[in-house]
């Protein structure tokens, strides 16, 4: 199997998965839901395999290739994660993002060829982004409820029910940032000799942990601190530093983590 046969796959998963997604936001037919999502997985499951035997070779080798990685992982991770939570916003914006990834695939075929650097080309590159993908999106989610939380506090109508949804997406995103750190970390291993250096980039990663367990601490021994909800907000604003900020600041050019080939 090669990547002309790609559409014949893409298509229909993201058929499943977006159809997957809007039954559950509109709260119709759960059941369905899930047979669409888990049909969605194994088709685009099928794919993979298939490139994966017509290469001879695991499909990791180039950008396209890895989004397919990126597509599959989110739509994966998504739904066991909203069938143990229950949280249907969980499974309708990871079956989005999936689809997004498949467009980029779809739209921009020269990605197909194009070789990863060689420091990327590993088996830890896509579970890595793909987990950090995850935790972002539900710390994000997390970070705009403790916004809506402070506006209700403000009001003097606190909503019990914001917390604990607030609580649960950031231990879930907690969950996820720390296995992809540790994949960080064993990968660091394998392609440095090192599990951690210090770099700028793991460094404001420390920095960033450091803060959500702030929060987590302060909302165990104080529930209904307002101290913890502005926490949760310099916290994402950490993380987007560990993100994509890092890439700006003078100290990126020391770090490993920077590629210019």
């Amino acid at each position: 199997m090669s990547w002309s046969e790609f559409l014949w796959f893409a298509i229909p998963a993201v058929i499943c998965w977006l159809t997957a997604g809007t039954l559950v936001y509109l709260n119709k037919k759960d059941s369905a839901a899930d047979l669409l999502m888990v049909a969605g997985i194994i088709i685009f499951a099928a794919f993979i395999i298939g490139l994966w035997i017509g290469q001879k070779e695991p499909p990791l080798r180039t950008i396209g290739e890895t989004r397919l990685w990126y597509s599959f992982f989110l739509a994966t991770i998504g739904y066991f994660t909203y069938r143990h939570w229950k949280y249907k916003w969980m499974l309708s914006f990871s079956s989005l993002v999936a689809c997004v990834f498949v467009f980029i695939n779809i739209f921009k075929p020269e990605i197909h060829s194009t070789d990863l650097m060689p420091a990327l080309r590993s088996y830890w590159f896509v579970p890595h982004v793909t987990v950090y993908i995850l935790s972002y999106a539900m710390l994000g989610a997390a970070t705009i409820t403790s916004a809506i939380q402070l506006v209700n506090i403000n009001k003097g109508k606190p909503d019990p029910k914001l917390y604990r949804l607030m609580d649960n997406a950031v231990y879930v995103g907690f969950g996820f940032l720390m296995l992809g750190l540790l994949m960080g970390a064993v990968w660091a291993k394998d392609a440095w000799g090192h599990y951690w250096s210090w770099d700028p980039k793991e460094t404001w990663a420390f920095i960033t942990v450091a803060a959500y367990l702030v929060y987590i601490h302060i909302r165990l021994l104080k529930p209904d601190a307002k101290l913890a909800l502005w926490i949760l907000f310099l916290a994402f604003v950490l993380l987007m530093i560990t993100w994509i900020g890092i890439n700006y600041l003078p100290v990126s050019q020391n770090s490993v983590h920077t590629y210019t080939n």
